[in-house]
């Protein structure tokens, strides 16, 4: 039999009468660690025997955890009665307990858990705070460190020239419900806490560091700003700390905040203009906010970036929250849908297939999306259909011709591209006095560099917006080099200097 009994936050007189009895009794008492003020007021008749070297000898926590269970067992197995105290409850907050019963089971060794005073009840005592009222958190200060960053593997951020950052992905918290977490032993813990709190809090949001709750004369409460969380110095096995709510709309570096906002803007209560709209008046204002987000994508200009994605995400929660209103569909089903289609087309991520290549993952793409077609019934008359007859003329040219492609119609010398597009500009070149050929001859011919781009590997439109933009930006340091003359007055190879001059400024 093995049995886990707790010591208790740090006051000899929080242990329960029923652990005191099973330790006094106990031939030897296993402790995971005898650093805890309990530890002194021990029946002296008892032999003590703590696991602490192990932190020392093993390089990950999971190592000690296997260890400890594998020796404990091991004597219970051999006949001992092994009796093993943690810090506080033997199972609010301890792994080692944890790993020895999931072990333990699995190994048909008897074991049983001998309740006691966690840390929780102490802190909030402390604090005044009623763990129930607000649906308090609990979390080791080890879930909000971020993994290991040393991945063979490349990603994106590898890929184009950057250090690769794991997400804190899930992330632990619900930021509307206190929290209180533990095990903020060091600056070092304290400092990546911080880091991952201000991923979602403010930095401002005043948190309290409790030290010692539970043990006389020691114990202290301090509120502090996040950002100054590991300015200090005095963390210990016995320090933890409170994270108050915020409020919903003091929420807003998550999903769950802005959608909080827009909710309320067409709820009862909200925004006249806003409950106004409908899916249909708001078409047009997705439309715009999605051009507008390409042209800071294509200015660089990543504040107007954050600021017209954002834009484009309100849109998208509008158009959510009045489906849910209308008893249609929810942004929980929208998460669902793009997830799940991630998922399901990804199975080179999240399942076992293995590809050489990225032409390999667009094929293995296109087949499961006709596979999911099929399910739903919908058959596709043609390998271009499927194209938003909305988007720009340049961009489903481009659409088209990498559908043919992958189709099986596309020349696999880049070369035949290159000829076809000077055949086009011929052809164009050659006609005359009708306005309607002239019409399709430049539409073969644009067709014809949307194909080229598409061998190039270059986006069309992208490409079009910045040289309309580079033509703008030239053509105004153009105005400025006239210096008040009039630029239909001037010869063509003046206005070709000009131009020179003006592409020369950059």
């Amino acid at each position: 039999m093995i049995t886990l009994v707790g010591l208790g936050p740090g006051d000899p007189g929080l242990i329960t009468r029923a652990a005191w009895e099973m330790i006094s009794a106990a031939r030897v008492l296993y402790l995971r660690t005898a650093v805890h003020p309990t530890v002194a007021a021990l029946p002296p008749s008892v032999v003590v025997r703590a696991f602490d070297d192990l932190y020392e000898q093993a390089e990950r926590f999971d190592e000690v955890y296997e260890r400890i269970a594998d020796e404990l067992i091991a004597r219970a197995r051999g006949g001992e009665a092994v009796v093993y105290a943690t810090p506080g409850d033997p199972l609010t907050a301890e792994a080692t307990s944890r790993h020895l019963l999931r072990r333990a089971r699995a190994q048909g060794v008897p074991a049983r858990v001998v309740p006691g005073v966690s840390f929780v009840e102490p802190v909030c005592a402390l604090l005044g705070v009623d763990p129930l009222e607000h649906g308090l958190q609990l979390l080791d200060a080890l879930d909000l460190m971020v993994g290991d960053t040393t991945v063979d593997a490349p990603s994106w951020a590898s890929l184009h020239g950057f250090t690769y950052t794991p997400p804190l992905l899930p992330f632990p918290l619900t930021p509307t419900r206190p929290a209180l977490i533990c095990q903020v032993y060091s600056r070092s813990v304290a400092s990546h806490v911080k880091l991952s709190l201000l991923e979602r809090y403010p930095v401002d949001h005043l948190v309290t560091l409790v030290r010692a709750a539970g043990v006389v004369d020691a114990e202290a409460a301090v509120e502090l700003p996040l950002h100054t969380l590991d300015h200090r110095n005095d963390f210990d096995h016995l320090t933890s700390l409170f994270v108050p709510p915020l409020t919903p709309l003091a929420d807003l570096r998550g999903p769950d905040g802005v959608a909080y906002v827009v909710a309320r803007l067409l709820g009862p209560g909200g925004c006249p203009w806003d409950r106004e709209q409908t899916p249909q008046s708001l078409r047009a204002s997705l439309l715009e906010e999605v051009h507008e987000a390409l042209e800071a994508l294509d200015a660089g200009n990543d504040e107007a970036l954050v600021e017209e994605l954002g834009d484009v995400l309100i849109n998208v929660l509008m158009l959510s929250e009045m489906a849910r209103q209308a008893e249609r569909f929810d942004a929980g089903e929208v998460f669902n849908a793009v997830a799940g289609k991630l998922i399901r087309r990804h199975p080179h991520v999240f399942g076992e297939l293995d590809v050489a290549a990225s032409d390999q993952v667009l094929h293995n793409w296109e087949a499961i999306k006709r596979a999911e077609h099929a399910t739903k019934g919908v058959s596709r008359q043609s390998a271009l259909d499927g194209i938003p007859p909305s988007l720009p003329a340049l961009a489903a040219a481009q659409k088209v011709v990498s559908k043919a492609a992958r189709a099986g119609f596309d020349a696999p010398e880049i070369d035949h591209a290159w000829d076809a597009l000077a055949e086009e500009l011929a052809e164009l070149r050659a006609v005359t006095t009708d306005p309607a050929q002239a019409e399709a001859e430049l539409g073969d011919l644009l067709l014809a560099v949307a194909r080229l781009g598409w061998r190039l590997d270059v986006d069309a439109e992208s490409a079009l917006r910045a040289a309309v933009a580079r033509f703008r930006r030239r053509f105004a340091r153009l105005e400025t080099l006239l210096n008040g003359r009039d630029l239909r007055s001037l010869s063509i190879d003046e206005k070709l200097a000009l131009w020179e001059r003006a592409r020369d400024d950059g």
